[in-house]
C-alpha cells in the first residue's frame, strides 16, 4: 500500500517561484494544495485545509508577514511550516513554531532532498538522519526528531 503524499500548501508571493515550488513538490511525491501570497489568504487556506507542511516566504504581498503566517499556523492551525527565505535573519530563535528553513537562493536539488527529508521525519516522527546540507532545522524538531546534531556535517 502506498502512503499518501504531504499535502503542502505554498505560501510566496512571488508567482514563479510558487510554480517552481509546485513542480519540485510533484516531484517528490507531495501534493500541493493551494497557493497563499499573504498573511491572512495563508491563515484561511491552513485552517481550511489542514496541510501537512507548509512552505512559507518571510516577505509577503502585505510585507514581512511570514513570520507571523507560520507562528499561527503552528499555534491556531496545529501545522507545521518550513520557511524558505533569503531573510534567515529575521527569523526568530524559535523559529515562529517552524520546523526549519531553507535559504534563498536555493538548488532545485536541495528542496527536493529537504522535502523527502521532511516528509520522513513528518511521517515517522524521527529523523532518519542529519538534515541534507540547505536544511536548517529548529531546534525544537531536532529535538523531537531524535537528532542532538542540527547541521550536517561540512
Amino acid at each position: 500500500m502506498t502512503e499518501r503524499p504531504l499535502d503542502v500548501l505554498i505560501v510566496e508571493d512571488e508567482v514563479l517561484l510558487a510554480t517552481e515550488l509546485e513542480f519540485l513538490l510533484d516531484e517528490v511525491g507531495c501534493h500541493p494544495v493551494g497557493h497563499a501570497m499573504s498573511l491572512d489568504e495563508a491563515v484561511a487556506m491552513a485552517a481550511d485545509l489542514h496541510p501537512d507542511l507548509a512552505l512559507v516566504d518571510v516577505h509577503l504581498r502585505d510585507g514581512p508577514t511570514g513570520v507571523d503566517v507560520a507562528r499561527r499556523i503552528h499555534d491556531d492551525c496545529g501545522g507545521v511550516a518550513l520557511f524558505m527565505t533569503a531573510n534567515v535573519k529575521r527569523l526568530p530563535a524559535d523559529f515562529a513554531g517552524a520546523c526549519g528553513v531553507i535559504g534563498k537562493p536555493y538548488s532545485q536539488h536541495g528542496v527536493r532532498t529537504a522535502l523527502s527529508y521532511l516528509t520522513v521525519c513528518l511521517r515517522d516522527g524521527r529523523a532518519p538522519g542529519p538534515p541534507p546540507i540547505g536544511l536548517e532545522l529548529a531546534p525544537a524538531y531536532a529535538r523531537r526528531w531524535g537528532l542532538n546534531q542540527l547541521h550536517p556535517a561540512a
